[in-house]
């Protein structure tokens, strides 16, 4: 665990093996800034007038991993984090911890651990509650995702009628939504969203996905993200666990916990696993999922 400069602020915390590096700001956040192969590009968005900024009562996304809490509302979720956090180092992991957020009484802490060798780290996110009374909440992951890119949330499985008669899964649309929007492509198996710089709208979807898994594939790169599922539990935004945000600037790969109840002093742990795969061409349709993306996953 080195401690270096890097875009504006001096207090980074660099872990790294043989094929990749992470670097995590303390002087803000905890923003994961960097996640990369050995000497090669970000595979997380950065905002240039966003770069070394510190302090101040406007928040900013500065790109980059986050952990927020969902259900999304202004101004809760919008917390400027804004001040250093601390570090400590386990050995295996580093920890980073948010001071405590004054308006909601949540404290935010993100594990990082990387993996010794492959291109795997582990992101354990964790909310405290230090109010005086229960709060009702869901752990929200987000990955703020380089430019060019498309993101891949798998469907649950198909089936023929008549034989299924019941719905299996579902789709959450936000009002701004299109889905005749060109960067959509609603394959059977699979749906994808291309970000491109440019656009002028935003869109976004959810969903709940049984798999347990998003990617986002880029310049020959394939980010996943796997995380654990709750069968029965109850979810928010109409029972997302995953959901994907893009404007002209980035998209977002965004993963959602259970919705539980923290009584006072108590704390929830929200657990992702990344991998970054190179030489996977981007996908533009569900074969191209199938014959790039679901192999590395099964292996």
């Amino acid at each position: 665990m080195d401690i270096i400069s890097y875009a504006g602020w001096d207090h980074c915390v660099r872990l790294a093996n043989e094929r990749i590096e992470l670097l995590i700001t303390s002087d803000v956040g905890p923003r994961i800034l960097r996640l990369a192969f050995l000497g090669q590009e970000n595979e997380f968005a950065e905002f240039a007038e966003m770069l070394g900024q510190t302090g101040g009562d406007i928040w900013r996304s500065y790109g980059g991993h986050r952990l927020w809490h969902a259900p999304e509302e202004q101004p809760r979720t919008y917390y400027p984090d804004n001040a250093p956090v601390a570090v400590e180092d386990h050995g295996d992991f580093a920890r980073f911890i948010a001071p405590l957020e004054v308006t909601t009484r949540i404290q935010k802490e993100i594990d990082v651990a990387l993996d010794p060798e492959a291109a795997r780290v582990t992101v354990v996110h964790r909310l405290r509650n230090t109010n005086l009374w229960s709060i009702a909440l869901a752990p929200w992951a987000l990955s703020v995702m380089a430019p060019g890119g498309t993101a891949i949330i798998p469907l649950p499985p198909r089936g023929p009628h008549p034989n299924n008669l019941l719905p299996n899964s579902s789709l959450v649309l936000w009002v701004y939504t299109d889905m005749a929007d060109p960067r959509w492509t609603w394959g059977t198996r699979f749906v994808l969203l291309r970000q491109d710089p440019e656009a002028v709208t935003p869109q976004k979807a959810g969903a709940m996905v049984p798999d347990g898994w998003v990617a986002y594939a880029r310049n020959g790169h394939l980010f996943v993200k796997t995380f654990d599922v709750a069968p029965g539990a109850r979810y928010p935004d109409l029972g997302c666990n995953v959901e994907t945000f893009t404007n002209g600037r980035m998209l977002e790969a965004e993963t959602l916990g259970p919705l539980v109840t923290l009584a006072p002093g108590a704390e929830v742990e929200y657990v992702e696993r990344w991998a970054l795969f190179d030489h996977v061409p981007t996908p533009t349709c569900d074969a191209d999922v199938a014959a790039h993306v679901l192999p590395l996953l099964e292996a």
